[in-house]
């Protein structure tokens, strides 16, 4: 398993593990652009690749080793970030995220402030009746969830009530226009570049928020 660190100084106060989606690992442009841009506004983040992706296999692996490798992620972060041992919040893209909220619902112990999830795939694209959704109310910490309008994996209204139901209820921030990666029809490359760098201000935002009310 590769792992890569992005910090800053002065160190930061608290780290962030994502994890990628089940098309691309940790080296595809949308991770690194927001791995930076996290880290430029003062966080310590952490991304890693999954077996399957490392041993350049195309097909995710099971759930238990995704969530196996995601829980030795989280060992190792704490292990060698004071950042991560001051206030982790873990998550990820798409099924990144989804496997992050797998493994803070089955330990309830785990060190984990919150959680950001970036396109949760709610249910597959045309089968809104096979919901992920089933293990959520376990999570029971801090959710943000970014979800775009277009998100043929869950738009904003379908997952709403169901996040937001929650204990604590969690947090939703829906990108106008965006499909399951953000992107906005007919914006241009700088205009999409502002809405990838509002949605990274609004999760440190929402970070710093959690972090003030422990």
């Amino acid at each position: 398993m590769t792992a890569l660190h992005y910090g800053v100084a002065p160190p930061p106060s608290a780290a962030l593990i994502v994890a990628h989606g089940a098309g691309a690992g940790q080296h595809h442009p949308s991770i690194t652009a927001f791995a930076r841009g996290m880290a430029e506004l003062g966080f310590d983040v952490v991304t890693f690749n999954f077996p399957y992706t490392e041993q350049q296999r195309r097909l995710p692996d099971r759930a238990p080793v995704l969530e196996a490798c995601y829980r030795a992620v989280i060992n190792a972060t704490r292990a060698r970030l004071a950042s991560a041992q001051a206030c982790l919040f873990i998550g990820g893209k798409s099924m990144g995220g989804r496997m992050a909220t797998h493994v803070a619902a089955a330990d309830a112990s785990l060190p984990v402030a919150g959680l950001v999830l970036l396109g949760y795939p709610f249910h597959p694209p045309g089968k809104p009746e096979k919901r992920r959704d089933g293990h959520l109310p376990f999570v029971r910490r801090p959710m943000l969830v970014v979800q775009g309008s277009r998100d043929t994996f869950g738009t904003p209204d379908e997952i709403g009530p169901v996040f937001g139901a929650l204990s604590p209820p969690a947090t939703l921030h829906g990108v106008e226009g965006g499909d399951h990666s953000f992107k906005v029809a007919r914006v241009g490359r700088d205009g999409q570049a502002a809405i990838d760098a509002a949605i990274r201000e609004h999760v440190a935002r929402w970070m710093r928020s959690v972090m003030q009310a422990d």
